[in-house]
């Protein structure tokens, strides 16, 4: 895998970094998130959750919750940043990132 790219986000003290063995939009990608101030990470907070891409994180999370599901965080810019972002929990409480294809 090669680094597609790399996000630093200081308002929210993080970095997102972006792995692939192809281009974003020819195939899957792993978002990897650094927090700064965090010197070290134990098994079972090194990680968090999936993300997936979604045409619209707002009607998804409206779809979601229409079905049943839980929306943990509505749909909206993510902190420190414009992408469009949102979180649903799966039946056993795992994290799921919706994240808003832009354009």
């Amino acid at each position: 895998m090669r680094l597609l790219r790399r996000n630093d986000y200081p308002e929210g003290k993080f970095t997102l970094a972006f792995v692939g063995f192809q281009d974003e939009k020819d195939g899957a990608v792993i978002e990897l998130t650094h927090n700064w101030g965090v010197d070290r990470y134990e098994i079972g907070t090194g990680y968090g959750h999936v993300a997936l891409a979604v045409e619209d994180a707002y009607a998804a999370c409206d779809a979601i919750r229409q079905r049943g599901g839980k929306v943990t965080r509505e749909a909206g810019p993510m902190k420190g940043g414009s992408t469009v972002i949102a979180f649903v929990e799966d039946p056993d409480g795992y994290k799921i990132e919706l994240i808003q294809k832009k354009g």
